[in-house]
């Protein structure tokens, strides 16, 4: 299997599947209809009314009262989702999916409670081919190492390892919640929703995976255990301080201004600036030569931890205080998902770049069109160099323009479609289910009804204006579900929306010129433009896949609605929307097939996706478009 990032819509790295001439290669995965041998887990056995069945599917596995087993379960499925969707396997024709590793000489069989046309399928326990029935299913460690086997990389044991790191952080955050289901009396709905992603990425393989925190570290930090905790401050000679700032909101600000109210009793030496830093990273750059540099020199100072405690948002390294004037983006060396989390230079530029190309006019113009949409903007960083000029990596902060008073219901979708334990109910719901079933007693419609009609609001008020801005600005965002935020009025319809991350832009090579009108240098040491081939390919992948096909998936695998008929009305809208002048309608609407991010084999080839060229940052593989099904 050599899946690879370039843009082109066949080639080498296409997955082989059914219904491709000739045999598969050795190494791909191969996705039958189990015939009907009289063997001990053959599709018989799970077929209605077997024992299999019977224990698969009268309770669902996130329920199981073992908070272990329920994390197992959704590490194990989140596995297979991933190798479904990278090797693009077909339905099978019964609700068993038989998955062969030709590498370990044998075969899961999965049984399928849900098949979703955008991914989001829900599948039971898998067992191993021919395994005595007296044999457990096997475990999200075990179809790890099958799968790593399969891939030949040598990322394989990392994903074990990884993979059991996640399921134990998960196991964690489940009993937790099932102590406590309901929220804090207090908490504020920004906060409420961006502590919710108990299970993380239903399309990533580690998705709480999280190498470097200890037991104690992860109840401290981790948003899903509502932890928080005070900054730790050092102080930086001002000849090493580097900082840009755009701020406007209620007046220009430096950087330094707007961590004052926070640095507040903090004892400075004279002639040095303070930098707030998250207190893993703190212990962690004590250990870092070109720290310990500025501290033997007399040059850097460890002040401790100072102020009134900060609570992690959904990203973990960004930090919310209801009440404030900014979020703050922290550096964390911690390796969540695929990446270490620490801010590149280049970032901290982009963000206050934004900025400015937003306030030259065409936030303007983009808001006269859709008020109700905003990107939460990041003017302001602090960091440090050291005294060859060299950026002091880890030793950095972004300030975020916090928008969210305490009854704004800005909710992330990732957050909106999270399940998890809620108080008197049994099992596990999502945010989303909640708002449906609210809105159908209200309203007296059906359901479904309800759920195609928020699905319209939200394209309308979320997606379009993403649209509209890479249409007009030259400018796509890399609007996935934890970047995207949607605004709820008190009924629970969309209203707006927000998107965020000083990361995720793309500006377009072929609007350079034009955008060099209105920002004259843009992109120069932010590193932003890239070419429309690769725009279009991420656009349509985190816009198109991860945001509103992962969307529709929460809607059918949550048993709110056909996903066909939402898909309908994706189609409808984008009919619509083409004549905004944005390509990606067009490139959703006509290709059969699409280009889609590898979690999974991202994980296996140990890619970090913070480094490098964005067109090789990530594995991308090709998988059937759903809107042309």
């Amino acid at each position: 299997m050599n899946p690879t990032p370039a843009p082109e819509a066949d080639g080498p790295g296409t997955p082989q599947h059914r219904g491709q001439d000739g045999p598969a290669a050795p190494g791909t995965v191969e996705a039958t209809t189990v015939p009907r041998q009289k063997t001990p887990h053959d599709p018989a056995a799970c077929a209605p009314g077997s024992d299999l069945a019977a224990r698969s599917q009268d309770v669902d596995a996130l329920d199981d009262p073992d908070p272990l087993r329920a994390a197992d379960a959704a590490g194990t499925e989140s596995l297979l989702r991933c190798w479904t969707r990278e090797n693009d396997l077909p339905r099978p024709d019964g609700d068993t999916l038989r998955i062969a590793f030709p590498a370990s000489g044998t075969a899961l069989l999965v049984p399928v409670h849900y098949w979703s046309a955008t991914g989001a399928h829900r599948f039971g326990a898998p067992v191993l081919e021919n395994a005595p029935n007296s044999a457990p299913p096997a475990d999200a460690a075990t179809v790890a190492v099958l799968i790593g086997r399969e891939g030949g990389e040598s990322g394989a044991g990392d994903l074990v390892a990884r993979v059991a790191d996640s399921v134990r952080h998960t196991a964690g955050f489940i009993e937790q919640r099932r102590r406590s289901p309901a929220d804090p009396a207090d908490a504020d709905l920004f906060l409420t929703a961006e502590q919710s992603l108990l299970l993380g990425h239903p399309l990533h393989p580690t998705p709480k995976s999280r190498e470097g925190l200890s037991e104690a570290e992860s109840r401290r930090y981790s948003p899903e255990l509502h932890g928080s905790f005070p900054l730790h401050w050092f102080a930086v000679d001002r000849s090493l301080a580097a900082t840009d700032s755009a701020w406007t909101e209620g007046g220009p600000a430096t950087a330094e201004v707007l961590l004052a109210p926070h640095a507040e009793g903090l004892k400075t030496p004279p002639g040095t600036v303070a930098v707030p830093v998250h207190p893993w990273q703190a212990a962690d750059l004590l250990h870092r030569p070109q720290v310990r540099a500025l501290a033997e020199t007399g040059l850097l100072h460890d002040l401790g931890p100072h102020g009134e405690p900060w609570h992690p948002t959904s990203s973990i390294r960004t930090v919310h205080r209801p009440g404030a004037r900014v979020m703050l983006k922290l550096s964390l060396g911690v390796r969540i998902t695929n990446s270490r989390r620490e801010n590149l230079r280049k970032e901290l530029h982009r963000g206050v770049e934004v900025h400015r190309l937003l306030s030259a006019g065409l936030a303007e113009h983009w808001q006269r069109e859709h008020p109700g949409f905003d990107i939460v903007r990041d003017p302001a960083w602090l960091a440090v160099d050291d005294p060859e000029g060299t950026p002091v990596t880890g030793l950095d902060v972004v300030l975020r323009h916090n928008p969210f008073g305490p009854g704004d219901d800005a909710a992330c979708i990732a957050g909106l479609t999270a399940q998890r334990p809620r108080p008197g109910r049994p099992g596990m719901h999502s945010r989303l289910a909640e708002v449906i079933s609210g809105l159908t007693a209200r309203t007296g419609l059906t359901g479904t009804d309800v759920s195609a009609e928020w699905f319209r609001r939200y394209l309308h008020h979320v997606v379009r204006p993403v649209l509209w801005l890479d249409a007009h600005g030259g400018v796509a965002l890399e609007a996935h579900q934890q970047n995207t935020l949607v605004l709820l009025d008190p009924d629970g319809w969309p209203v707006g929306g927000r998107y965020r991350d000083n990361q995720g832009y793309y500006f377009r090579d072929s609007r350079r010129a034009e955008l060099d009108q209105r920002l004259p240098g843009i992109g120069t040491v932010s590193d932003t433009f890239v070419s429309d081939p690769v725009t279009d390919e991420r656009f349509a992948y985190y816009l198109g896949i991860n945001n509103v096909l992962g969307l529709i998936g929460a809607f059918g695998s949550q048993r709110l609605a056909d996903e066909q008929q939402l898909l309908t009305v994706l189609r409808q809208f984008l009919d619509q929307t083409a004549e905004l002048g944005s390509p990606l309608p067009a490139y959703l609407l006509e290709n059969r097939q699409l280009r889609c991010k590898a979690n999974l084999l991202t994980r296996l080839h140990g890619l970090d996706e913070l480094v490098g060229p964005v067109d090789t940052q990530s594995v991308y593989v090709t998988i059937a478009n759903p809107l042309h099904s």
